[in-house]
């Protein structure tokens, strides 16, 4: 028995088990490790969600505008992917997720805005892990959708407002507003939405309510494009906008089953209920489009596709099967009354629609978030205690604040552009297309439309 023992002594002292004390070594053993398997699959992930801006984004809404300002629109989305790149190393993925000086249950300054302790990536490297990911792989995975959401607000003021104002209304934007309310939302215990207890699982208020209030202010405070409500004002190329939305769809897979950081079940089930829900929505907005008009049309059967993808984003880790459907057949309804006949009864030029879509779609989807997560209609469940009118309560406070910080901040960084290099572009300017005006290069030299 002793020589047993003086045996299993020393294997545990060449392990190096009586080197360390015990505390230490289980916090060893519980530190994660690197998953290949949910490596690879968060790679896929954010290369499919920098799809939907380039490409996906930018040709959905360069064919919705006319042939003369195709080039702005996809200058813009190609711009802004570079420059929020940029800005993401310098600071904002610092602002947006380094959790320094924030506590569960406590509410400071860092309960709405991260600190500076990983500007420049400090700290972001090769051992550097989120969960069982490279942190490298989940700072690149949020960037691709720092770069989509102010790229989508560029659809509201299509056709009329100058490049350097956008460049100095969105990055203004990006800094006070996406930054913040995606702090909030994800970062952990001690951020405001976090401790409310918010299910907000890819997007529903950091990407789309916050950008459809922020395509909103800027419609109404840069005007009406010239003949707006006098003339028609269609769709250049239907094929490229539709190539467009099938991109936005696939793409989406990454958006909200890469939402998971993991390739795991709740992945599986973000996928299917993204595939339900935005079928679902695309067919309800073609029969009614078909009931009212008496023609399904291409764009409305693609528009109808982004809605369902929009509303699904916030119920994609907690929804099943059934709340997508409940999910996308009132998204469907709710964002194509609001693109066509709140849109009339109101006289706004949302040009192509991001608050009718995004906004409106986005806060269905937020507030459904709270009803489809029961799991009486197959969710994932809702927190111990939790009932279903307090979880919508729970949601509609961060839709609310969503609204109020977005608008505010969106006044606030178009003031700006005003100030220094105006809004609107020259009328006659207008008149001839932004493309060359603008960028001195037209899409199509031989068309002038």
């Amino acid at each position: 028995m002793k020589k047993l023992l003086r045996r299993l002594g020393g294997g545990l002292a060449a392990c190096g088990l009586f080197a360390v004390p015990w505390s230490a070594w289980a916090e060893e053993a519980a530190k994660p490790e690197l998953s290949a398997g949910d490596t690879a699959w968060m790679l896929t992930a954010t290369a499919l969600v920098l799809f939907m801006t380039l490409p996906g984004l930018a040709l959905f809404y360069g064919g919705l505008v006319r042939a003369r300002n195709v080039l702005t629109v996809l200058v813009q989305c190609f711009a802004l992917a570079s420059i929020i790149t940029v800005l993401w190393v310098v600071y904002g993925y610092s602002l947006a997720f380094d959790t320094t000086g924030m506590s569960a249950g406590t509410t400071n300054l860092h309960s709405f805005i991260g600190g500076l302790g990983k500007c420049f990536l400090r700290g972001v490297g090769l051992d550097s892990l989120t969960g069982t990911i490279p942190e490298t792989v989940f700072a690149t995975f949020q960037l691709t959708f720092a770069i989509i959401t102010p790229a989508l607000i560029v659809g509201a003021f299509a056709e009329r407002m100058k490049f350097s104002a956008m460049l100095i209304f969105t990055l203004t934007w990006f800094t006070l507003c996406y930054l913040p309310i995606c702090h909030m939302a994800w970062s952990g215990d001690g951020a405001l939405f976090w401790d409310w207890g918010v299910l907000d699982f890819a997007g529903g208020t950091v990407v789309h309510i916050n950008a459809g209030i922020a395509g909103l202010v800027a419609c109404l405070m840069v005007g009406k494009r010239m003949g707006f409500g006098k003339e028609p004002l269609p769709p250049h190329n239907v094929p490229m906008t539709v190539m467009g939305a099938a991109m936005l769809w696939v793409g989406w897979f990454g958006f909200n089953a890469g939402s998971a950081l993991a390739a795991n079940n709740t992945a599986g089930m973000a996928m299917l209920v993204t595939q339900v829900a935005t079928g679902t929505a695309a067919a309800t907005w073609m029969f009614l489009e078909w009931i009212r008009s008496g023609k399904p049309t291409a764009v409305g059967l693609a528009t109808g596709a982004v809605a369902g993808l929009v509303a699904i984003t916030p119920a994609s880790g907690t929804a099943g099967p059934i709340g997508a459907l409940i999910i996308g057949l009132v998204a469907g309804t709710g964002c194509y009354f609001a693109a066509t006949s709140v849109k009339r009864t109101f006289g706004y030029d949302d040009s192509l629609d991001v608050f009718g879509v995004h906004g409106v779609g986005g806060i269905i989807g937020a507030l459904l978030t709270g009803v489809c997560a029961s799991s009486a209609l197959g969710g994932a469940g809702l927190a111990e205690g939790v009932s279903v009118p307090g979880q919508v309560f729970t949601q509609l406070k961060s839709v609310l604040v969503t609204i109020a910080w977005s608008a505010a901040v969106s006044v606030v960084a178009l003031l700006l552009a005003r100030a220094i290099v105006g809004l609107r572009v020259a009328p006659e300017v207008e008149h001839s297309g932004l493309d060359l005006a603008e960028h001195g290069e037209e899409g199509y030299p031989s068309v002038r439309a």
